[in-house]
């Protein structure tokens, strides 16, 4: 069993960063294989960023460029940093483990958070 908690969301204005945290416990057989979800109001989960156990990443194209996951072994926190925000990348982030390419991500494999609320206006 894993649990995860997500923080660091909020109400921004286009252009401007958040920073995602996603505090993991430890467990027998937790893979190192994380990413981020969201869903926008009305709209189906999509895989936004995953971390493979090996350092391979994954991106929507959306957010190539402007979205960057990374980890913190030591302290077991995921992150994503989200520069430049658009008004799209509003809705409810939520952080993921054992599943981390796109598709995973997407299709809900996984274990999820309660997830954190991004609003860009």
């Amino acid at each position: 069993h894993v649990q995860l908690v997500e923080s660091g969301g909020g109400s921004v204005q286009a252009g401007g960063s958040l920073r995602l945290s996603c505090a993991y416990s430890k467990c027998l057989y937790l893979t190192d294989c994380m990413g981020w979800v969201r869903q926008a109001p009305g709209g189906e989960q999509e895989g936004v960023a995953g971390l493979d156990a090996d350092g391979t990443t994954y991106y929507l194209d959306s957010v190539k460029g402007r979205f960057t996951i990374s980890k913190d072994n030591a302290e077991n926190i995921l992150y994503l940093q989200m520069n430049d925000l658009e008004p799209e990348d509003t809705g409810m982030y939520y952080c993921a483990a054992d599943s981390c390419t796109l598709v995973s991500l997407t299709r809900g494999i996984g274990s999820r958070g309660q997830g954190t609320q991004v609003t860009v206006s």
